[in-house]
């Protein structure tokens, strides 16, 4: 080829790519309309179903749609007869039309269906240490929860264990609570389905950035870029901060409070901290209005809380006009004395930090909102799921939210543990989520029957429950048993589960398949274990690639923090690195999408919005809050959450320390000694002895956080442990912290 070919080549070339880029354009718009008129075809089949002698297949004809994509949408005018719709195992009667022969099901029975999961083996890790059975009770209480076990992908060994009859068990203490189960027939089919025309697609636009400040309401001073101003506050209210903060700085739109909390001012004059909250972020002003928003946002006034509230604010001049924000910077991070300057250097560092690895990242009001907008730029822009990651129908996300728990929160009392503690030991997990993001479920999940499991191989059933999964199962303790409780049973009341270790105790649960697969390979003894049912849902990356930056980010973060020659420097990196903490731990718990709770004012006189709680009120105006459902959210992806959560249980019992492929130690409650566990905290556990885990500074690590010689009283509640939990980690400083 010569030049003067190649030359009109590369011209060809560039009128082609004109041609694709037009014809590209032209497919997305044919899609959009596609999509459009797919849901009008659904809307209207759903209005066909109210027509008392409407029929499927008459539908189905008409709309170009199987029989099972029109019951799918219209469950009413599913043409199964009743007696073939209960005898399907393994699919769903909105999938078939009716057979000649109905297949053969058992008799109806009180419970379904189970199949035992056999025991899986795999060599001890360590060498445990005898030490006396100890019995007692456990008690527990939800909180925010963490990772996702780091379970290998090959299939472990297996080896069946012999099905032994029932026996009598000893019940679950502190009124057992049933959970949801997975319906039969058309009602089953929406629970292996996604929600029609909503995913999680990468963006196409850029977050705008706003103009913020960092506020020391204690003392007024104000950083603002590069300098700082001391402001006269008044009597620190809402109009009077925001008067202060717009008269130095025109055109602020979020105010963080780095220090004084005005929010509490005479909060003893109120039953509650809530309640003292709600009536400063209500206080009148002249100049000032709540802003109730628009569109999905409308009503959406204040966010109320103890702590973290969020003031929204407008010219009472000009409601619909911009708005300003009064924000805690607890939000992101606890600032532990550091001065205003300190903090605004930390949002400084890790808006730097974290545009290293997203050339488009922008700081949000909260960290779970900016976690999710960093997410939603890792969505892949080729490959199966370029067009984005499809949305659980409702009733799944209603099941996962009621069935999936979160971290684990336990308080083990005597006499499973010495009324006299020889010391009180705290070990907590260096960036525990971030270790856990490396598989995901993704798509839409396949349900697996009781029969259908037991129909399994054992290699089968192994896959199974290391893959991505949600089992429905009962829990039988083993005789002998003498640790702490391996799996989440539910129970009524504030602490919504429990973690019974009482042998023979047995209980009903849903649980993720690494705490299904630890409670059947530990290498103490293997659980028994029956399937219920559950659901699989396929392998795949979708916090990954998200997972990776957020670490690079914090690594480097913390790194600064350790070599920096300014202690100003060194304490803001600090900082920066545990917002970083908060964008992970936060955003993931934004893809629970749990159903919204959503506060708003509305003055005296006027008609309340249907369905309200009232918080408090005054002269002027009510405070409500009330429960709005699940919302038509594209980044709703509680399945995300509850494997995550699922696995970092499992990681507080049994965490692998690997080097390449190998697995060349353990840590976790499972490998101490039975009798020495005293509280499980979310990421963390506290012990009576120091145990040999090493630490490397990696996330997932066990870092010793505390270390309070004894004898100590053992504490009685979670608030007598947070105290003794202080002196533990002050008595450490004062050593020098020294970790084995």
């Amino acid at each position: 080829m010569d030049r003067k070919t190649y030359t009109a080549e590369l011209a060809g070339l560039r009128e082609l790519r004109t041609e694709i880029t037009a014809a590209e354009k032209q497919v997305v718009a044919a899609q959009k309309g596609l999509d459009k008129l797919t849901a009008q075809r659904a809307r209207r089949v759903a209005g066909l179903a109210g027509y008392e002698g409407a029929q499927a297949p008459a539908i189905a004809k008409a709309s170009g749609l199987s029989v099972g994509d029109v019951v799918r949408i219209a469950p009413l005018l599913d043409p199964t007869p009743a007696a073939v719709r209960a005898a399907k195992p393994d699919h769903q009667a909105a999938d078939a039309v009716p057979a000649p022969a109905p297949v053969a099901a058992p008799a109806p029975v009180a419970e379904p269906a189970v199949a035992v999961a056999p025991a899986l083996t795999r060599p001890a890790a360590v060498v445990e240490q005898p030490t006396p059975a100890a019995a007692g009770v456990e008690e527990s209480a939800e909180v925010e929860g963490q990772a996702v076990g780091e379970q290998p992908a090959p299939a472990v060994p297996v080896a069946a264990a012999p099905v032994v009859p029932a026996a009598p068990v000893a019940p679950v203490a502190a009124g057992p609570r049933e959970l949801p189960t997975l319906p039969e027939g058309p009602a089953g089919a929406r629970f292996e389905a996604v929600t029609t025309g909503l995913a999680s697609k990468r963006p196409n636009f850029t977050q705008q950035a706003r103009s913020t400040v960092f506020l020391d309401a204690a003392t007024g001073q104000l950083a603002v870029r590069d300098r700082t101003v001391r402001l006269d506050l008044g009597a620190r209210t809402p109009g009077e901060v925001l008067d202060a903060v717009l008269a130095a700085v025109p055109g602020t739109e979020r105010v963080y409070i780095t220090a004084g909390a005005p929010w509490h001012d005479g909060a003893e004059r109120y039953s509650t901290l809530k309640d003292a909250v709600a009536a400063w972020l209500n206080t009148p002003s002249e100049r000032w209005t709540t802003a109730v928003g628009s569109g999905r946002d409308k009503l959406a006034g204040h966010f109320v809380h103890q702590r973290q509230p969020v003031g929204r604010y407008a010219p009472a001049a000009a409601p619909d006009g911009p708005v300003t924000e009064i924000r805690s910077m607890g939000e992101w991070f606890d600032p532990d004395g550091a001065d205003v300057v300190t903090c605004r250097q930390a949002f400084t560092l890790l808006w730097q930090a974290l545009r290293r690895h997203w050339d488009d990242a922008v700081l949000m009001g909260s960290p779970s909102q900016t976690g999710r907008d960093l997410w939603s730029r890792t969505v892949p822009t080729s490959g199966k799921w370029a067009g984005g990651y499809p949305v659980l129908s409702e009733e799944l996300r209603g099941l996962l939210h009621a069935t999936g728990g979160q971290g684990r929160t336990e308080l083990i009392l005597p006499p499973r543990v010495p009324e006299q503690l020889p010391a009180l030991v705290e070990y907590d997990r260096t960036f525990a989520y971030a270790k856990h993001l490396w598989k995901s479920p993704v798509g839409t999940p396949r349900r697996i029957t009781a029969a259908a499991f037991a129909a399994m191989t054992e290699q089968e059933q192994a896959k199974a429950l290391m893959s991505c999964s949600h089992w429905n199962i009962r829990v039988t303790v083993p005789a002998g048993w003498n640790h702490v409780g391996l799996l989440p049973a539910p129970v009524t009341g504030d602490r919504a589960w429990v973690y019974p270790a009482e042998p023979g105790a047995t209980f009903t649960t849903w649980a993720g398949g690494a705490e299904v697969h630890l409670a059947l390979a530990n290498h103490l003894a293997p659980w028994r274990i029956e399937v219920l049912g559950g659901l699989l849902f396929e392998d795949g990356k979708p916090l990954d690639e998200w997972g990776k930056r957020l670490k690079a980010a914090w690594a480097e973060l913390t790194n600064l923090s350790r070599v920096h020659g300014d202690e100003r420097q060194r304490q803001a990196a600090y900082l920066a690195s545990r917002a970083v903490r908060s964008v992970l731990l936060f955003g993931l718990g934004g893809f629970a999408q749990r159903p919204r709770l959503v506060s708003g004012t509305t003055p005296v006189g006027e008609a309340l919005p249907a369905g309200v709680e009232i918080l408090g009120q005054d002269g002027t105006v009510v405070t409500w809050q009330r429960q709005a459902g699940f919302s038509r959210d594209p980044y709703a992806h509680p399945e995300w959450a509850a494997y995550v959560w699922s696995g970092a249980r499992a990681a507080l019992l049994d965490m692998k320390y690997r080097q390449g492929k190998e697995v060349i130690g353990h840590a976790g409650a499972l490998h101490a000694r039975p009798g020495t566990v005293v509280y499980f905290g979310t990421d963390g556990i506290a012990l009576t002895e120091r145990q040999p885990w090493p630490y490397r500074g990696e996330p997932g690590d066990y870092l010793l956080k505390g270390h309070l010689t004894g004898p100590v009283p053992h504490p009685t509640s979670q608030e007598q442990y947070l105290e003794l939990r202080a002196r533990g980690r002050a008595e450490l400083a004062a050593k020098g912290n020294e970790q084995q």
